[in-house]
C-alpha cells in the first residue's frame, strides 16, 4: 500500500517524541506521560464552544456545543493506558467533530492509576453514563473513546447489558485495549513495528490499575466478557499496533456472538491513528468517523 508524504513525516515525529522509549519501562513512568496531559482546549475557537465543566464523582466533564440546540451527545472517553490523558490529539479532534456535525460533545477526565483502581474507575464511567442518560434519550449517545478510552466504554456496554439498562446507539472504538494480560504470542512480532507502544509499558499500566484483579478480569479485559446485546459497533484497528492482535480474535468473537459491527483496519498504520495530526490517512479516518456521526 502506498502511503502519503505526510504519513513518512507523521511517522518520524512519533519517533522523535520517545513514546516508545516511555511504554518500554517498567514500572512505567507514567509521571512523565502526564507532562502532556491537555485538560481544557487551547484553542480560542473551541474554548468558545464549551458551554460548562462539572464534576461526576471523580470525573471531570468539558462539555461543548455548537449554537444550534439539539439533543445529541457524543460522550468522548479519552485513552492514555488508564495513567494519563487526555492530550492535545483528543481536543483537535473532538474540534473537527464538533465543527461538522450538530453533537454535544462531553470529554470525560476521568481518574487515573495507579492512584485509581480500574473498578473505581468504571464506577465514574457508569455515573458519567447515567446522568448523560438523564438529559439525552439513549438513542441520541454515541460513545468513542480511543486504546484505553476504548477499553472504558466496551466494559461499560457489557455492564449496561448485563444490568437490563439502556444502552447507546452507536459504539466507535479506536485502538481499544481488549485484553489488559497481553499473552497473545502475536504482540511481540508486533511490537517491533508499533512506533508508540511496547508490551512491557502497557502491561505495567495495566497492573498499576488492575490493582487486586486478576489481569485478565472482564472489568479490564472486555474480550473476555460476552458482546451479545451490542447496540452497532464501530472498530478503528491498526496493523502496527501491539492492541491489534487481540483485536483480531475480538472480531473472530464478534462475529460468533452476532454483533453488528464494521470493521475499518488501517494498513501499517500506527495505534489510534485516525485521531493524529498532520498525516492524511488520519484525516480520511476522522472523516469517517464524522460521517458515521452523521448517518
Amino acid at each position: 500500500m502506498q502511503h502519503s508524504f505526510s504519513f513518512y513525516i507523521t511517522t518520524w515525529i512519533l519517533k522523535q517524541l520517545g513514546l516508545k522509549k516511555i511504554f518500554s519501562t517498567d514500572p512505567i513512568d507514567f509521571i512523565k506521560l502526564r507532562k502532556n496531559d491537555v485538560f481544557y482546549p487551547k484553542s480560542k475557537s473551541l474554548k468558545q464552544k464549551v458551554t460548562q465543566k462539572f464534576t461526576v464523582l471523580k470525573s471531570e466533564i468539558t462539555e461543548l456545543s455548537n449554537d444550534t440546540i439539539n439533543n445529541k451527545l457524543v460522550l468522548f472517553i479519552h485513552g492514555g493506558a488508564l495513567i494519563s490523558g487526555p492530550g492535545q490529539h483528543h481536543w483537535d479532534s473532538i474540534q473537527k467533530i464538533i465543527e461538522k456535525t450538530d453533537y454535544n460533545i462531553w470529554m470525560c477526565n476521568y481518574p487515573k492509576a495507579p492512584e485509581h483502581k480500574i473498578l473505581e474507575i468504571n464506577q465514574n464511567i457508569d455515573a458519567v453514563y447515567k446522568l448523560a442518560l438523564e438529559k439525552f434519550e439513549a438513542k441520541n449517545i454515541v460513545l468513542i473513546g480511543d486504546s484505553a478510552g476504548g477499553n472504558l466504554i466496551l466494559t461499560l456496554i457489557q455492564r449496561l447489558i448485563k444490568e437490563k439498562k439502556e444502552t447507546p446507539k452507536k459504539v466507535i472504538a479506536i485502538s481499544p485495549v481488549v485484553d489488559a494480560a497481553f499473552t497473545n504470542p502475536k504482540i511481540d512480532l508486533v511490537d517491533k513495528k508499533d512506533l508508540m507502544l511496547s508490551k512491557k509499558g502497557v502491561l505495567s499500566a495495566k497492573k498499576m490499575a488492575a490493582g487486586d484483579l486478576i489481569i485478565d478480569d472482564e472489568s479490564i479485559s472486555p474480550i473476555n466478557g460476552s458482546f451479545i446485546g451490542f447496540p452497532e459497533l464501530y472498530l478503528f484497528l491498526a496493523e502496527y499496533d501491539i492492541t491489534f492482535p487481540d483485536q483480531e480474535l475480538l472480531v473472530k468473537k464478534l462475529n460468533q456472538e452476532k454483533v453488528k459491527a464494521h470493521i475499518t483496519i488501517g494498513k501499517s498504520m500506527p495505534h489510534i491513528w485516525p485521531l493524529l495530526p498532520i498525516m492524511k490517512e488520519s484525516k480520511i479516518g476522522l472523516e469517517q468517523i464524522i460521517e458515521i456521526l452523521k448517518n
